[in-house]
């Protein structure tokens, strides 16, 4: 059977107009279809990654390390807390002025903390990331300024001390950088030895004081500068 005839003047129905809906209206998005399928609106709810911009993640990731783990953040920071009340105590045992305990504590809690954070695998990746290069290892080296600031703070830490502390400490991570990279672990280890019967030699370094040098050589020469040694950072076959 066919189709009747239409009058006159009556055009085609369109394929919109077939489907119900007048014309112009646009067609729904593939989006919007399967939202309404699954009953979601706007964007997915956020899971886990959301926690990542908490102020505690932004703090740890400061602290340690971005993407640092549980443990790491917690070994890292139990080891700050611990060396800082031990440097505290030491202090006022001296006994040495208050603003000078307070200036150890907060010394210690960076170096011990330190100590630890620049060996973890979460701070080796981000520190010895692609595009570092010997001058980023070198600059953050610099930047430790703290014998200068004990020889302001502390009675009896001389700035003869102080500057013989900075200078050898930068001496020998020159000279780490600058090694060949399969023989840039012994170098660093080597000059660690050598280095802290230097600054550690000098008789105007009270005792309260005397974890200073020895920790700041871990935490720059032995833990900083040095990569992760299972990466292929630090191994290039046959040392020469």
């Amino acid at each position: 059977m066919t189709a009747p005839d239409r009058p006159p003047g009556i055009p085609e129905p369109s394929a919109a107009g077939a489907s119900g809906r007048p014309p112009g209206t646009p067609e729904p998005s593939a989006a919007g279809t399967s939202d309404r399928r699954t009953g979601a609106s706007g964007p997915p709810a956020a899971g886990p990654s959301a926690s990542r911009g908490t102020a505690w993640t932004r703090l740890t990731d400061r602290l340690v390390a971005p993407g640092a783990t549980r443990g790491e953040i917690t070994i890292s920071l139990g080891a700050a807390a611990v060396g800082a009340a031990l440097a505290s105590v030491l202090a006022l045992r001296a006994p040495l002025p208050w603003p000078a305990c307070v200036v150890l504590a907060l010394v210690a809690f960076d170096l011990f903390g330190g100590a630890v954070v620049n060996s973890t695998r979460s701070a080796k990746r981000w520190y010895h990331r692609p595009g570092r290069t010997a001058r980023h290892h070198l600059l953050f080296v610099a930047a430790h300024g703290q014998p200068f600031l004990l020889a302001w703070a502390v009675p009896g830490y001389g700035w003869t001390t102080a500057l013989l502390v900075y200078v050898s400490v930068a001496a020998a991570a020159v000279l780490v950088t600058a090694a060949p990279a399969p023989l840039r672990r012994p170098v660093a280890f080597a000059l660690t030895a050598l280095v802290l019967v230097l600054v550690t030699s000098p008789a105007d370094v009270p005792d309260a004081v005397a974890w200073f040098a020895p920790l700041l050589l871990v935490k720059l020469l032995l833990a900083h500068l040095l990569p992760e040694a299972d990466t292929g950072s630090d191994a290039g076959g046959r040392a020469p």
